[in-house]
């Protein structure tokens, strides 16, 4: 069972149990956090809080936006994730092949293979309840839509499609998240998305 720690006055106190924190007049707005949280957040941003106060989630707009050198991490560690399942299989089939030159393309096609799988699983996963890809959950960074709340399906598919279009203005479609005071790229701006940080204390 998780133990709470929760901001009283201003000063953090703990650690309650749950079903100590009914005694203490939680509101959907009080910090609160568990040894396996690395911050503080608002209460109703926790799912088993919001179970047992009975609170709705309440979008909250971002105030944290993740740099570009932290999304270009989460980048690296997606593709390095996905170069490395498709080494695995790539060996696999390879195995059972003895023509050469069918071999060598087999080796290289994940070139072209591999940037649209990215597609498909960042449209997936960041629509998931993670709201991020593998690299981007080791990043600590979420992906949203400019009021705080997780993004559809269909708004995730519009996002990474768009990519095509940051990479086709020679990466023009990025640099402009440099100078965006909420650090967003092309694709964000078509799919009204951001890229943010866990919240700060």
């Amino acid at each position: 069972m998780s133990l709470y720690y929760v901001v009283i006055n201003g000063k953090p106190a703990g650690p309650y149990k749950e079903d100590e924190l009914k005694n203490l007049k939680i509101m959907p707005g009080t910090f609160i956090k568990t040894s396996e949280m690395d911050d503080f957040k608002e209460a109703h941003e926790v799912p088993a809080l919001r179970g047992l106060f009975g609170w709705n989630e309440i979008a909250v707009a971002p105030q944290y936006f993740a740099s570009m050198d932290i999304r270009l991490l989460a980048v690296i560690i997606d593709y390095f994730i996905l170069f490395g399942i498709y080494i695995i299989l790539a060996s696999v089939v390879i195995a059972f092949i003895d023509e050469r030159d069918l071999r060598i393309l087999i080796s290289l096609s994940g070139l072209a293979i591999i940037p649209i799988v990215k597609i498909f699983y960042a449209s997936y996963m960041e629509a998931s309840a993670r709201q991020g890809t593998f690299g981007k959950v080791l990043m600590s960074v979420k992906v949203c839509d400019e009021n705080g709340s997780r993004i559809t399906p269909g708004r995730s598919v519009i996002r990474n499609f768009s990519k095509i279009l940051s990479v086709a203005t020679l990466g023009i479609g990025y640099i402009i998240g440099f100078f965006d005071k909420r650090q967003q790229c092309l694709h964000d701006k078509i799919a009204g998305t951001l890229v943010r940080k866990e919240r700060l204390i």
